[in-house]
């Protein structure tokens, strides 16, 4: 029987996971298509859950485990008058809650194995759903502003701007024991995410006004503020705009979006990546399950199922973290009884154990 003939088009991190995941089963013929522009370098750090850590060993064979700083430990911190209060840990002895890895480093990691696994790969600019004919399915990884969504998408989807940017960056200290953390400050959100011994990177969501101001500085006095240290060196600082889009239709006929194409979530809770990669575990099966009847997959409800599968805890998960970013944000009548409300949240241990599970294997059981 010949092969259904898959195209992923986009070779940032979720086009070239899907094109990998994929690839894995036998009845599939995989094609990559990319830009034929040089890809642009991503200075950024992403974490994952536990879970999630574990699809990539299944996906990528001999995963080099020194790419992913492990976290057993993170801290969530409040900020009320002259202090920072931790509110909340999540902690385990045995085994990691999360891992962050270096995006460009992991991008060159899957790009080999994309070779080492003779995935066939073209550069070609799409301009429309047109330039794609001849192939049994088409993904379509091209981010979260491409023009070509707006043939297949209708005008459902739920959007807001923040009117926020995202400062990133690296930095480099002589901290000792620096856990993974997130500080919810009074100008916005600050994620702390060590990926190696003695560098961490941060995001930090603030009011677009900061794009005004001298940020280097603002930065580096705040982190340093935050740690209470004043020997700290930062790189890579770069900044974007902070908006929720979550779509309602996933696909067209054989047409499927992935990726932030798909959803794209505030960074206060780290779930963006983790969105796409439980997209792309349950794409990969519900593939496999047709493919091994034997059918065309062409002709299956494959896009349907995976649809019908994923949307509602991509809706549920986005709009969540939307109400926790408003939760956390300033507020003159609300912000008196918000420290009561954390002291009971740091009390209840059923709470500490559903969004843990949460964290790390989604809304689907």
């Amino acid at each position: 029987m010949n092969k259904h003939k898959i195209c992923i088009v986009g070779d940032g991190l979720s086009g070239l996971m899907a094109a990998l995941a994929l690839n894995k089963l036998k009845d599939l013929e995989v094609f990559l298509i990319s830009k034929k522009n040089k890809h642009s370098i991503d200075r950024r750090t992403t974490a994952i859950s536990a879970s999630n850590y574990e699809f990539f060993n299944k996906v990528i064979d001999k995963l080099d485990k020194k790419l992913f700083w492990p976290s057993k430990k993170i801290d969530l911190f409040y900020e009320t008058k002259g202090q920072n209060m931790n509110f909340l840990n999540f902690s385990e002895d045995s085994k990691n809650l999360m891992y962050v890895f270096e995006n460009d480093k992991i991008r060159e990691i899957l790009i080999k194995e994309i070779k080492k696994k003779k995935i066939k790969t073209l550069q070609k600019n799409i301009y429309e759903l047109k330039d794609l004919d001849g192939y049994d399915m088409k993904i379509l990884c091209l981010g979260r502003s491409s023009k070509i969504y707006q043939s297949i998408v209708d005008n459902r989807s739920l959007n807001k701007d923040y009117k926020e940017i995202a400062i990133t960056g690296y930095v480099k200290h002589k901290l000792k024991n620096l856990n993974t953390a997130q500080y919810f400050l009074k100008e916005g959100p600050l994620a702390i995410l060590p990926f190696s011994k003695n560098n961490f990177s941060f995001v930090w969501s603030v009011d677009k006004e900061y794009q005004k101001k001298n940020t280097n500085l603002v930065v580096k006095s705040k982190i340093c503020e935050v740690l209470k240290t004043n020997k700290i060196q930062i790189s890579n600082q770069q900044s974007y705009p902070l908006m929720l889009n979550l779509k309602r239709t996933y696909y067209k006929n054989d047409i499927l979006i992935l990726g932030e194409g798909l959803h794209t979530v505030h960074p206060v809770a780290g779930q963006g990546f983790n969105l796409v990669l439980r997209d792309i575990n349950k794409l990969q099966k519900i593939f496999k399950y047709y493919t091994e009847l034997g059918m065309s997959i062409k002709s299956t409800p494959a896009l349907e199922e995976f649809t019908n599968n994923r949307k509602s805890e991509n809706i549920i998960t986005g709009i969540g973290i939307d109400l926790t970013h408003n939760f956390f944000k300033q507020n003159k009548f609300f912000d008196p009884f918000k420290e009561i409300i954390l002291k009971n949240i740091s009390k209840n241990n059923t709470l500490k154990k559903i969004s843990k599970f949460i964290s790390n294997q989604g809304l689907s059981i």
